[in-house]
């Protein structure tokens, strides 16, 4: 598997804009730090659409009054949080039908 990091896309996004690295990371690292922000300070049940790649929201969790802790064996309580989804739009679900190549 491999695993890509923000440097890779920045390096990519470089690649194919023509753009300097260093012009390309500050934008690839406010971005994703923008989206950060509004996911974080945003109330349940927002999102982020950017069309053709997906959704991006936040969700309410509800509280695990029975969670366990794997490494103790502990029963915790876990209070009602939010967490982040991903929804993926059309034109990457249509990328992703592609057959893979053996």
């Amino acid at each position: 598997m491999k695993t890509f990091v923000k440097k890779d896309v920045v390096k990519i996004v470089s690649q194919k804009t023509g753009y300097t690295h260093e012009k390309v990371a500050p934008i690839v690292d406010g971005a994703f730090k923008v989206l950060t922000n509004i996911l974080s300070n945003a109330s349940p049940e927002v999102r982020v659409e950017i069309r053709g790649f997906g959704v991006l929201g936040v969700k309410k969790a509800k509280a695990k009054p029975k969670a366990r802790n794997p490494k103790t064996n502990e029963v915790i309580y876990v209070p009602p949080h939010k967490k982040a989804f991903f929804k993926p739009g059309k034109l990457l679900m249509k990328a992703l039908q592609k057959p893979l190549d053996s």
